[in-house]
């Protein structure tokens, strides 16, 4: 009898044998080239969205040197934690450079600190995530349209 399973993308293949092995040693084959494709599609977009970002970049908010220094003062205690070629990451960061609001960015893929302190004081390793401190409490925002309904709520009139 043979040993794969019945369900499935083998199900056309449940009659290869233990014995021979060869054509659960091909689908093995094509499964990891199939895997690295997609994280080369992956990158590739990535890498793709990071540069489109930087020929359609906004421009920064001017505002008159006191009102600028009051928004950096309020910025100094954000923290957007972010993927950097995460299109909704891109999306917040566009943000944060239109309103030109001055936040501490952590790399929460590449940075393993940054990625604990995300999965052990927010909870969960999701980006983009906005640490805000504020009278001694620390809230963690999630989701791209939240973080960026607060910042256009909190600095577009600043």
């Amino acid at each position: 009898m043979c040993g794969t399973k019945k369900t499935g993308i083998h199900r056309r293949f449940f009659f290869v044998c233990k014995k021979s092995g060869k054509l659960r040693a091909l689908l093995h084959s094509l499964r990891e080239a199939f895997n690295v494709f997609v994280k080369a599609l992956r990158v590739g977009l990535g890498q793709l969205i990071i540069f489109i970002d930087f020929l359609t970049r906004p421009g920064k908010k001017q505002r008159p040197a006191e009102a600028q220094a009051k928004v950096n003062s309020a910025a100094k205690d954000l923290t957007l934690y972010q993927f950097h070629a995460c299109p909704f990451c891109v999306k917040t960061r566009r943000t944060l450079r239109r309103l030109n609001v001055p936040v501490a960015l952590r790399d929460a893929k590449n940075s393993e600190q940054d990625r604990q302190t995300l999965l052990e004081q927010g909870g969960k390793i999701k980006v983009p995530c906005l640490r805000i401190e504020e009278n001694g409490q620390t809230t963690w925002m999630y989701e791209s349209k939240v973080i960026i309904d607060y910042l256009d709520k909190r600095f577009a009139a600043a």
